[in-house]
């Protein structure tokens, strides 16, 4: 399962790469949007889980367990990470609208020294 994740997180990185790379501001922003989630399944994976990990709930009338649990500074990492990307997303579509709505163009214009 762990391999699936790191595949996935590395296409995932990879495909937005790509697109952040393009001159279109549309796919730059779909490839901030990639780019984000692979790094957010990455950093999900590597947090890990023990073996016979248990999420840390306590039933009532249980006792705390001794038993290792999922760690959730990550998850919280990961959720504060995707509050952030959606908002810079936003922005980012609301920049290559106004400069759409400026230019009538949705490329970014190319360096004149080369």
């Amino acid at each position: 399962m762990i391999g699936l994740a790191a595949v996935l997180s590395g296409v995932l990185f990879a495909c937005g790469l790509y697109l952040l790379l393009s001159r279109n501001l549309q796919r730059m922003a779909i490839g901030f949007l990639l780019l984000s989630n692979g790094v957010n399944l990455f950093v999900l994976t590597s947090a890990g889980l023990p073996a016979g990990a248990a999420p840390p709930l306590v039933g009532e009338g249980e006792g705390a367990s001794r038993a290792p649990f999922a760690d959730p500074l990550a998850q919280a990492f990961i959720l504060t990470a995707i509050v952030i990307g959606l908002g810079m997303a936003a922005f980012l579509l609301a920049l290559s609208t106004r400069h759409h709505d400026a230019s009538g163009r949705d490329d970014v214009e190319g360096d004149d020294e080369t």
